[in-house]
């Protein structure tokens, strides 16, 4: 029996009068108060009494943070360092304390221990990145070094191990898109010296590639290992301990040691030690990152997991500890340390259910084997404990010199000291208390900590009750930290239980000692730290504690202050028995500072003081005062209370409260019984093994206690009282339990432990009532046990519509569906412990979710369902998932994402589980669709611009409000080219060659600006360089992004390159040209065949001759840069730079003249105007003077017409594109008199000449001096230069705008509203014209537009606070028409609608509608002008039908497929074709409106005459686009096109039935989930709603598709039902033969069951 002395009850200081026990832990440190080794000594204990921790100080105001240091480590972007290797604490030569820390980054750093401050740091190498390990993700996102070092005190050298790569990975190139590999993996052992932190000699140690000394089949893998435990360090060697990360691929439990001077690996000791193939994994030693122990005395203990050797039987096969298994599996090891270093095994443990702990990864080494401190903890039977738990919930109590062996013990069960079953997993190593008797504390996961009391029993074997809990509970995740105990140099009442965690209060900071009633432990202090590494232990320096994060902080907590006052505590009164009070003890305190005591109190019942001094007090340094005290117990045990003494001081860094401890041991002459604990509860698998547990019964006098009986019942703690049966060895059982050891008596002071074994083979449950008389009073003990069958695991994951659940198939996925981009799917995973109503908890035991890892799949967590989780029987548990899409660029193919949650659990009939995840995630399909619904103009990537010049050959548009990557595919496939691209938000390219150089996604960056979600190009990642957004045409584009760097095509055919040449007066060649943006070498050498040369020039233009202009010369070829239109690999010269080839071989026939040069010089140029849809610039062709008609010289005076408007540079595409000639005797006048009839004209390298009706705004004034080239006719008069326009504007041309156009009427010159905008809707174009702007404005149906800041159109129907101003505020000339203003800065020319204008006489009107036709009179008649003679063209397919009038009023239109097209500059019979591409029919009217549809109206007649359609096409002055309320109608012969009213296809389409028309109001939607796309035809929506298996489908406004399983507000109430269907006549944007619902209204499918 325990004796009273070793009692501890109430408070956290104390004196235990009959014996006072004081315990020095071994410390190795150069300082007293140094940390060199995880837990503070090599027994692993954690209790540690060297680091001055006063309780007083720690529980007191002032103890807080000192500092939190941020470590400035991010490799690669990938987050903060992660702290898992427990800083050490050390003392160097210079006397100053560091704390050592190593990080997951393979970051090192040396600290100073006072304040924090990083004094060194070094890196070591790159980490190994956790996405190589699937879904293990303890660890993440990097891994290093992970495992607590040891520094030896006598070297002051840093033993380490760091996880990388192997060296050609060293750079860091690498990502978790593309890492390294797992295989690559690599561990180092590293020797660091503290003082500067530089490798010692001989070190690093690679160990990879190491064969195990007990098993050379097997070989040491970095990329399959991970190292956690704390390093050993014993004499001249250094252990490391190995295991996997989450038992993954083939690893073998390890301990890999060293020689700390030579760094030579003197052993390599595997777990799995054969003879079993070297495939078999297990037995790792990890201990949640413990240390390996070590004795002392040439004996080193760890603890190891679970495996699948596979060597024990799981019954009838009992194996002596003293004769190991080789494969040494969830086992407790001794392990011999040999003179040499090696090792030998000598004693082991395993549980006697290891098969079934190894099925269910419920790992024993999960904490380290800890050894108790023998001065304490010693017994006359077992004078040597070791502890361990592991993740069954089982804490063990181990004989160190008899660890157990396998099933050595009764019923072939454990041969132990003591089994104690936990509610949970424990993965925390054991705190430890050798004071006040014996003390360990066990951090249960999700659950309190317990306390259990050390004792010996009467039979001489030790035994742990347990007597109290901690009040709060650990984190509900793992992650709560392996307990810690503090001492002031082993003093009673001095200690400290630390307890770190990664929930709730971070750092937890008890009374170790626990009131004798039971009751919890006294929470003293507590802080909270953001991101405690989960496992950690408290590490202390000279009064500081430190904690680490995977926040990238270290954190030192301290007081930063000292007392003011010494009052020689703590004062101790001794024993006093009860009720009966002390003689008085006079306290005296020292003033150490001048201060002044503002107030002295006592709370308590046991003590009290008197004759204080009247405060406040004020003393100087010296002085002095004192107070009496008392002690009345009035409880027995020991007893503690604290005077408080509250102080102001003069100076800084003193605290103002003094605690002056008073302590006493109450005692009682009479006996007193009392049990701790009081209740005692089992929870255990009916008919597999017994079960037990302990209590106290003590005697609390000072006299013998006697007992009269203790008695028995099953009903209640007041009986009826029953009569226990009796075992064959004496001892009681009663029900299904057995109490061994009930006691007679009780010496005093005294406690008798009490053994009760529980024994059910039926589910059920069972309660006894103990209830013990004696002459110390009668005390109760509760007894509960529950009994039950095995649990069931029950894994079931949400539908997609969250209708129900899916049950767990092994080997299937659970789906989430299809999720669109940028959308999130979130579904509910569930588990159930489907055992039944009698099944035992479930535990989770191993739950590896898919949390932080790459990938679309993940958990929202990583605290539901965690490993610890405990299910009772019927209950469940969930946890959220989710698929999430990126936003992504549109056109991407879907893509499929999956994830695994590995799971183990209680049930004995399931296993471990990989759990699998499906997802496909799916962008946006825009552009022209294939049938099934995906894009044909497929998203090739994010490339790299101005490389070195624009990548695609044609800015087909440029719109800084509506541009968007549908908008502009559908131009560049209506256009005819492969790739279409968009840049700068709102510009889009179309071409035919790709782009040379495929960057990172990341670098484009920019929104469109017609829809912000979609990417239009970028700025890079950095900003600092442009990029385009490429799409291609998968019918012509083959896939490949690899094209070649820009270069000079060496040959094509007979020609080989020659050289690059200026072009200082006229053209290097000047035979034959042409223009085009499709070109490369290949293409000017096809169109030159024939010629001797050839050459290339601004990357679109091909010229041919026979002869180089002698005034060109040659240049450096790399002045010849710009890529080619059709090839952005081959270079077409420059500007004003000509890449010529030359024939080497016999030319091909041809119509080239080959005249000579006399000839040459002797002919003029006869022109050909070229129309802007052909690709030929111009065309040269040499006749005799006789037969040509030439132009003639104009004389000075003609060019009077015309003023000198400055030099500008040319542009690409050519500045003045409407006409051009070339002429050796080129003037000024000369130019003049060819471009008669234009509004500017230029010459441009002294023989060129050009003309046109307006300036871009890309061209403008150059003043770098490049116009200084003498015409070729004319020396003393400048021709331009190259890239030089000397340009003219016609003198006839005045300066102003029309004052009605289309029709709008010119209001004038207006002021923007203050603060706002007087139009709302913004158009702008660097070619901005009136007539442009007034396009704009009726194409979208506003009534207002006005022209801002040169190249502004603003647009609405309302005009919103415009004020009129002078026409001088409105004076910046249109981009586009120089002869136009277009505004000013915040001013408008402003124009409205016609009938919004008082007094107008147009009598043009708005298109509204077009259900209703226009007055005929709207447009005037054509009789004031010459008719041309009329062109009716044929298009494509289409050929000119007749002109068709338009039904009568009421009778709608003559084609009503789609909205009018309007177009008041541009209209053409081609433009309206490609418009309505889809439809048989398409039909011009009033020169600029463009209408289709699948047939013509039976109410549109033939017009009374042909003659009727006689106007003029905006855009084409030679053909006609219909007349007043006539339209030229065109037909297609093309069988594929649209020539029927649209229909609902079907009434079947693969698993859908057509239901029928309903009215949708939107309030609510009928089906929830939305697509929607231009080309959207019935096949491709129910094909997304078969995809994802939804019962309906309908399709809304020709392009919106809408899914689910419900229909919702399908009513009457709401509008919701079925109506005609006529309702329904829109067709679809990609099928105008389908119908596709309506405004408000859809077509409805529903799925066959």
């Amino acid at each position: 029996m325990a004796s009273f002395s070793s009692l501890i009850f109430s408070t956290r200081r104390f004196l235990v009068v009959l014996t006072g026990i004081l315990f020095a832990s071994q410390t190795w440190a150069l300082g007293d108060t140094d940390t060199i080794t995880w837990g503070g000594d090599n027994t692993r204990a954690g209790y540690q009494t060297n680091h001055n921790m006063d309780p007083d100080v720690v529980g007191g105001p002032d103890f807080g943070r000192l500092f939190s240091t941020l470590l400035p480590g991010n490799f690669n972007g990938l987050g903060p360092e992660q702290i898992f290797s427990q800083p050490l604490v050390y003392t160097g030569d210079d006397g100053i304390q560091y704390v050592y820390v190593a990080t997951t980054q393979n970051n090192i750093y040396k600290l100073d221990a006072e304040t924090g401050a990083i004094v060194a740091s070094r890196n070591l190498h790159v980490p190994f990145l956790q996405v190589e390990l699937g879904s293990c993700v303890d660890i993440n996102p990097v891994i290093g070094v992970t495992a607590t070092g040891v520094i030896d005190p006598t070297t002051g050298i840093w033993y380490l191990t760091a996880k990388t790569y192997s060296d050609q990975f060293q750079n860091g190139k690498f990502s978790p898109q593309n890492p390294p590999g797992r295989l690559n993996g690599r561990y180092y052992q590293h020797a660091i010296h503290t003082e500067d932190l530089s490798e010692a000699t001989n070190w690093p140690v690679l160990i990879d590639g190491t064969v195990f000394r007990n098993n050379p089949n097997r070989m040491f893998q970095g990329g399959n290992t991970h190292s956690r435990p704390g390093a050993l360090l014993v004499g001249d060697y250094v252990y490391t301990g190995y295991a996997s990360h989450c038992v993954q691929y083939n690893f073998t439990g390890a301990i890999i040691g060293f020689h700390k001077t030579t760094g030579k690996i003197i052993e390599a000791f595997a777990t799995q030690g054969g003879p079993e193939p070297n495939t078999v994994k297990g037995g790792g030693i990890w201990m949640s990152g413990g240390g390996l122990a070590y004795d002392g005395a040439g004996s080193m203990y760890f603890a190891t997991g679970n495996g699948y050797a596979s060597q024990l039987k799981a019954t009838g096969n009992s194996v002596p500890g003293r004769t190991p298994p080789t494969s040494l599996e969830e086992a407790a090891v001794n392990a011999k340390i040999n003179a040499d270093g090696t090792l030998t095994i000598i004693d082991f443990f395993i549980p006697w259910e290891k098969t079934q702990l190894d099925g269910a990864d419920k790992d024993l080494g999960t904490t380290p084997l800890e050894i108790l401190p023998s001065d304490t903890f010693s017994c006359p039977n077992h004078r040597r404990i070791g502890i361990v738990a592991g993740k069954s919930g089982k804490t063990y109590w181990l004989n160190l010199d008899n660890l157990g062996g396998y099933q050595m013990g009764p019923l072939k069960q454990d041969a132990v000291i003591q089994v104690f079953q936990n509610e949970n997993s424990v993965y925390a190593g054991a705190g430890v208390l050798p004071l006040g008797g014996g003390y360990v504390y066990i951090s249960v996961t999700q659950y309190k900590t317990h306390v259990f009391k050390f004792s010996c029993n009467a039979a001489g074997d030790a035994t742990f009750a347990k007597v109290s809990d901690t009040p709060d509970k650990n984190a509900y995740i793992l992650g709560t930290g392996h307990g810690t105990t503090t001492s002031l140099n082993g003093k009673e009442g001095t200690g400290l239980l630390w307890v770190s965690d990664v929930q709730g209060g971070n750092l937890r900071i008890y009374d170790p000692i626990p009131p004798f009633d039971g009751s919890p432990l006294t929470l003293l202090n507590s802080f909270d730290i953001d991101g405690v590494t989960k496992f950690t232990r408290p590490v202390f320096g000279d009064k500081r504690v430190y904690i680490g994060t995977v926040r990238g902080y270290i954190y030192g907590f301290g007081s930063p202050a000292t007392v003011p006052l010494n009052c020689s505590a703590p004062y101790e009164f001794g024993s006093q028995t009860i009720f009966n009070a002390s003689a008085p003890i006079t306290a005296t305190c020292t003033a150490l500072i001048g201060t002044t005591v503002d107030s002295i109190s006592l709370n308590s019942t046991n003590f009290q003081i008197s004759n204080t001094p009247d405060v406040p007090l004020t003393l100087s340094s010296g002085q002095t005062f004192t107070f009496s005290a008392i002690f009345n117990a009035s409880t027995v045990g020991p007893l503690s209370n604290d005077v408080i003494i509250e102080t102001s001081n003069s100076q800084t860094g003193y605290s103002s409260r003094v605690s002056v401890p008073l302590q006493g041991v109450g005692r009682s002459v009479n006996p007193i019984l009392t049990v701790a604990p009081n209740t005692v509860s089992f929870n255990v698998l009916a008919g597999t093994t017994v079960s037990s547990q302990s209590t106290l019964f003590w005697n609390l006098g000072d006299n013998p206690l006697t007992f009269t009986n203790i008695s028995f019942s099953l009903v209640s703690e007041t009986g009826p009282w029953i009569t226990p049966n009796q075992t064959s060895d004496g001892n009681a059982q009663v029900e299904k339990f057995i109490f061994v050891g009930l006691p007679s008596s009780i010496p005093p002071a005294s406690s008798a432990p009490i053994t009760i074994m529980y024994t059910p083979d039926t589910p059920g449950n069972h309660a006894v009532y103990v209830k013990g008389f004696s002459n110390g009073g009668s005390a109760v003990l509760d007894v509960f046990g529950a009994a039950g069958t095995n649990p069931k695991a029950v894994f079931e994951f949400q539908k997609v519509d969250g209708s129900g659940w899916v049950p767990y198939t092994p080997g299937q996925s659970f789906t989430f569906g299809t999720v669109f981009e940028s959308q999130t799917r979130n579904l509910v995973m569930r588990i159930t412990n489907g055992g039944g109503s009698a099944a035992i908890p479930l535990s989770i035991t191993i739950s590896k979710p898919p949390y932080g890892i790459p990938g679309i799949i993940g958990t929202a967590n990583n605290i539901n369902l965690a490993e610890g989780t405990i299910l009772a029987a019927n209950q469940s548990a969930t946890a959220v998932m989710y698929c999430s899409a990126p936003k992504s660029q549109v056109n991407l193919p879907s893509y499929n994402g999956s994830a695994v949650w590995v799971l183990n659990t209680g049930d004995p009939d399931l296993g471990k589980q990989e759990v699998p995840f499906f997802c496909t995630a799916a962008a946006e399909q825009v552009g022209p669709l294939f049938p099934n619904g995906t894009a044909q103009y497929g998203y090739v990537g994010c490339f790299k611009e101005n490389n070195p010049g624009r990548q695609l050959a044609t800015n087909i548009y440029s719109d800084s409000n509506n541009n968007t990557n549908n908008r502009c595919i559908a131009a560049c496939y209506a256009a005819g080219y492969i790739f279409a691209g968009t840049q700068y938000s709102q510009e889009c390219w179309c071409g035919n060659a790709i782009p040379i150089r495929l960057d990172s996604e990341r670098d484009c960056n920019s929104g469109c600006t017609g829809n912000g979600n979609q990417t239009c190009g970028g700025d890079g990642y950095l900003h600092d360089t442009p990029h385009i957004s490429l799409f291609g045409d998968s019918t012509r584009f083959n896939g490949n992004t690899t094209s070649p760097p820009l270069q000079i095509t060496p040959s094509v055919g007979i020609y080989n390159f020659l050289a690059c040449y200026t072009e200082p007066s006229g053209k290097a060649l000047n035979d034959k040209g042409t223009s085009s943006n499709v070109m490369t070498v290949q293409i000017c050498q096809a169109y030159c065949s024939g010629y001797a040369y050839f050459g290339l020039e601004f990357g679109a233009e091909c010229y041919c001759g026979n002869r180089i202009n002698p005034l060109s010369t040659i240049a450096d070829p790399t002045q010849c840069n710009i890529a080619c239109k059709g090839s952005n690999s081959q270079c077409c010269g420059a500007g004003s730079r000509m890449q010529i080839y030359q024939a080497n071989g016999p030319l091909p026939s041809s119509s080239a003249s080959t005249t000579t040069s006399s000839s040459v010089a002797s002919s003029t140029s006869s022109i050909s105007s070229i129309s802007s849809s052909s690709s030929v610039l111009f065309s040269l062709s040499a006749t005799s003077t006789t037969s040509s008609t030439p132009i003639p010289t104009p004389t000075k005076s003609s060019l009077s017409a015309y003023i000198y408007v400055g030099c500008y540079n040319e542009i690409p595409g050519r500045a003045l594109p409407a006409a051009a000639t070339t002429s050796p005797n080129m003037t000024a006048e000369y130019c003049a008199a060819y471009c008669t009839g234009y509004t500017f004209f230029a010459v441009e390298y002294a023989q060129e000449c050009y003309c046109g009706t307006s300036i871009p705004g890309a061209s403008a004034v150059a003043a770098d001096g490049r116009c200084n080239m003498p015409c070729t006719g004319n020396s003393s008069e400048i021709c331009g230069g190259p890239n030089g326009l000397s340009l003219y504007q016609t003198t006839k041309a005045s300066v102003g705008n029309p004052s009605t156009i289309g029709n709008y009427t010119a209001l004038g010159c207006y002021a923007e509203k203050p603060n706002g905008r007087s139009l709302e809707y913004r158009y702008a174009n660097d070619s901005m014209t009136v007539e442009l702007c007034a396009a704009i404005a009726a194409a979208n149906g506003y009534a207002y537009f006005g022209l801002e800041y040169q190249r502004e159109c603003w647009m609405d129907n309302l005009l919103d606070t415009a004020t009129p101003a002078g026409p001088s505020r409105c004076s910046l000339l249109c981009a586009g028409n120089q002869l136009e203003t277009c505004g000013g800065p915040l001013y408008l020319n402003l124009y409205a609608a016609w009938w919004l204008v008082p007094n107008t006489t147009s009598s043009f009107i708005l298109l509204s509608s077009p259900s209703s036709p226009p007055p005929s009179s709207r447009i005037p008649t054509s009789s004031t002008s010459p008719s041309p003679t009329p062109s009716f063209p044929t298009i494509n397919t289409y050929t000119y039908l007749a002109c068709y009038a338009e039904p009568p009023s009421g009778s709608g239109r003559a084609l009503t497929g789609l909205p009018g097209l309007v177009n008041s500059t541009s209209m053409t019979p081609l433009l309206c074709s490609t418009y309505c591409s889809q439809y048989t029919y398409f039909g011009l009217e009033f020169g600029q409106e463009c209408w289709c549809g699948p047939h013509l109206s039976r109410s549109a007649p033939l017009a009374p005459s042909p003659a009727d359609c006689n106007t003029v096409c905006s855009g084409d002055g030679m053909a006609i686009c219909g007349g007043p309320a006539r339209l030229s109608v065109y037909k297609s012969n093309d069988q594929g096109k649209v020539s029927t009213d649209p229909v609902v296809p079907g009434p079947v389409i693969g698993n859908y039935t057509y239901q029928a028309c309903y009215a949708d109001t939107g309030s609510p939607r009928i089906l929830p989930y939305r697509l929607a796309s231009d080309g959207m035809t019935t096949e491709a929506c129910l094909a997304a709603a078969e995809a994802n298996e939804y019962v309906f489908a309908r399709l809304e406004y020709g392009r919106e598709c809408w899914l689910g399983d419900v229909l919702v507000g399908n009513d009457s109430s709401t509008g919701n039902v079925k109506r005609k269907e006529g309702e329904c006549g829109m067709g679809c944007g990609g099928a105008r033969s389908e119908l596709c619902g309506g405004g408000n209204r859809v077509n409805l499918w529903m799925r066959n069951v």
